[in-house]
């Protein structure tokens, strides 16, 4: 089967130094992968090379059967490879209410005004936010920001989505409930699924299988774990 997400020997440097370096991987279309590794140890810019946010100095990556990062050359823009990114800071806008920050994503794709009605009320209660529409984020709670972080990477439909440590910054007591959260909204969507963390935790509970990566590379032949019981 062929794989839905690529990565072929990609490497990346800065300053003369391999951030990420020669690194593969393969995911399957409704996989659930975790990337592991203590920081710096490349996972965010290899997840920023797959959304083509950088382009790697050597390599490839492929989503869907379609080339879309040569080295040092971008030739799909992350905005037309249908990918939701939730950045570990979240990235939200402060003057933009919780529906206005999914209104943005579906005008900036040129979605109806009906149809981005439609999308925004449906995706809102699907994040369990719909009563907050109306707020701004300094008025949301860190789990609300989350939400409201998902809803905006969701609500574009992608066929991918790419989590960098998005919850890093709360307690543990919801971390828990928002894995589980997490769980749920994948399988409502059946969206394929990188999710970047230091965090084994988050591996055990939402990985499909498991790469770890140290020092730009992945580590340990092999490096993939079956975690909840899928080949």
């Amino acid at each position: 089967m062929q794989p839905f997400v690529s990565v072929r020997r990609v490497t990346k440097r800065y300053d003369g130094r391999a951030v990420v370096d020669s690194v593969s991987l393969e995911v399957h279309a409704g996989e659930s992968v975790v990337v592991v590794g203590p920081s710096g140890s490349g996972k965010t810019t290899l997840l920023r090379m797959i959304a083509g946010l950088e382009n790697p100095d050597d390599g490839e990556v492929w989503l869907d059967g379609r080339h879309v990062s040569a080295p040092r050359r971008i030739v799909v823009a992350p905005h037309a490879r249908r990918i939701g990114f939730v950045f570990q800071d979240l990235a939200l806008w402060p003057h933009m209410t919780v529906r206005d920050h999914l209104r943005f994503v579906l005008k900036a794709a040129r979605v109806s005004r009906q149809e981005r009605a439609d999308r925004t009320s449906a995706v809102l209660t699907l994040v369990r936010i719909a009563d907050m529409a109306d707020r701004y984020p300094h008025q949301l709670s860190g789990g609300e920001q989350q939400r409201v972080a998902l809803a905006r990477a969701l609500v574009g439909r992608p066929r991918l989505l790419l989590l960098d440590e998005p919850l890093s910054s709360v307690d543990p007591e919801l971390r828990t409930a928002l894995r589980t959260e997490l769980l749920r909204l994948k399988a409502a969507v059946d969206v394929t699924m990188i999710y970047v963390s230091h965090d084994r935790e988050d591996a055990a509970v939402l990985a499909d299988c498991v790469i770890q990566m140290q020092a730009g590379r992945v580590v340990v032949p092999g490096a993939l774990e079956n975690n909840r019981g899928r080949a």
